[in-house]
């Protein structure tokens, strides 16, 4: 057996023993912490109010939370938007007013998943941030502008608190596994290869506490093995994680920011880019009839008529994809995001559209001309419905000039088609009809 020295350890997690407690054993965020940088003046000068932390997980929130208790020697009270109510809220300010009154000490109300709470329950905080009785640090995942009511944005800066690079991870990794009081260092029994080190890192994807979590994995699985293996290879590092997990939320901003990415990309024809934000949604478990629709947006938007062949891979992908499913349907999707992306490109049908909807807007009750209404009974033939009307099949090339539009938008003209792929024939087709126009004259529908 292994000694059980190695492995005593407080029932504490490995994160929690490990996280900082001073600005100078904080890692990551040095935009903001960095020296001269503003929410580190603010700690320095105690200054620091009501705010939001936004950032990804393992990114240092709430510990930065307690940081700024610590420097600004005010009480820290812990607060879970997911597993306590308002109710939990009142006994904390509650508490606050009285330490405030009595010691004249401050208190920081950390909420935790702050956007989990609704607007009635985020505006429940204004009256105890406005009055001072609590500093109000928020920490979520979630874009605060989506998440969080205007009233409370107003009264709280909020700090954009970025993903952990892989020299921050490692760093923390490393301490964890030298540090004799907090981390796994005691008597330095096992030593890790720098590939098992790096195989650590890369399960983190940024996150620290992920991180600490993957390395309390590795050494919960060494206590049933003796001899212990030294140094410990990327391997049996690799066995114990099996396999990262895809950093991917299907319903957060992380969603709309990689859909938004794969459609930037093939907008750019960049192939490369636009394969592996696909992959990375298909890795991460989006939905593929999602993926399906949107890229049949893009064939509209962004490839339109310079290539009317796209709408119809996008489509057929859709329908490969229900007919094979998964994985194989998935090679349909990345057939057609190829295609997109390597198609000539042209927004002018979603830029004539626009103006087309703009222009109904302001004249929304405009009457049809006569010559161009239906009619079906003698009524409304003897009214002039569809007198003068020209069959544009009974002349020459089913063409013949007349006006289609009501009068206040007659020479209107919305659709400027490019010189880009199937739309130059389009847009040398237009001129041809322009030609006519001018030569029979304008208006000699209206009968």
């Amino acid at each position: 057996m292994s000694d059980p020295t190695l492995f005593s350890r407080s029932a504490e997690p490995l994160a929690a023993r490990m996280r900082p407690t001073t600005l100078d054993e904080f890692l990551g965020q040095e935009h903001l912490l960095g020296a001269g940088k503003p929410l580190r003046e603010l700690i320095r000068r105690g200054e620091i109010g009501s705010c939001i932390f936004w950032g990804p997980p393992g990114s240092g929130k709430t510990t930065l939370a307690r940081i700024i208790a610590n420097y600004t020697d005010r009480q820290f009270e812990p607060f879970s938007a997911v597993t306590e109510g308002v109710g939990r809220v009142r006994e904390i300010i509650k508490a606050a007013e009285e330490r405030l009154k009595y010691e004249g000490r401050g208190t920081i109300l950390f909420c935790d998943e702050i956007h989990r709470f609704n607007k009635a329950q985020q505006d429940a905080f204004l009256p105890w941030v406005e009055n001072g009785i609590v500093t109000l640090i928020g920490a979520t995942t979630e874009n605060p502008s989506f998440e969080l009511t205007g009233a409370l944005l107003s009264r709280c800066r909020v700090f954009v608190l970025e993903p952990l690079n892989d020299d921050h991870i490692r760093s923390i990794v490393s301490r964890a596994i030298a540090d004799e009081n907090k981390g796994r260092g005691e008597r330095g029994e096992v030593r890790f290869e720098e590939p098992a080190v790096a195989a650590l890192v890369q399960h983190a994807q940024g996150d620290a506490r992920r991180a600490l979590n993957a390395l309390e994995a590795v050494f919960l699985h060494l206590e049933n093995l003796s001899p212990l293996p030294s140094p410990l290879s990327r391997e049996t590092v690799v066995a114990v994680l099996e396999k990262p997990l895809p950093v991917y939320d299907k319903s957060g901003e992380q969603h709309f920011n990689i859909i938004s990415a794969l459609h930037k990309a093939v907008r750019g024809s960049d192939v490369e880019g636009a394969l592996y934000w696909l992959a990375r949604m298909v890795v991460g478990g989006e939905d593929p009839l999602y993926i399906a629709r949107r890229l049949v947006r893009m064939a509209a938007e962004d490839v339109g008529l310079a290539d009317p062949r796209a709408l119809s891979v996008a489509l057929a992908a859709k329908d490969a994809y229900h007919f094979l499913g998964s994985p194989e349907g998935e090679l349909a999707l990345a057939e057609a995001t190829v295609y997109l992306a390597t198609a000539p490109k042209s927004n002018r049908v979603t830029m004539a559209f626009s103006q087309a909807l703009d222009a109904a807007r302001e004249h929304p009750a405009e009457a049809v001309p006569l010559h161009i209404r239906n009619a079906p009974t003698p009524l409304m033939k003897e009214l002039g419905y569809g007198a003068g009307y020209k069959y544009a099949h009974d002349y020459d090339g089913a063409y013949v000039p007349q006006e289609y539009l009501p009068e206040v938008l007659r020479g209107a003209r919305w659709y400027e088609p490019t010189e880009a792929g199937y739309e130059k024939t389009v847009k040398e087709r237009i001129a041809w009809w322009e030609k006519l126009k001018g030569d029979a004259g304008r208006g000699t529908g209206d009968a």
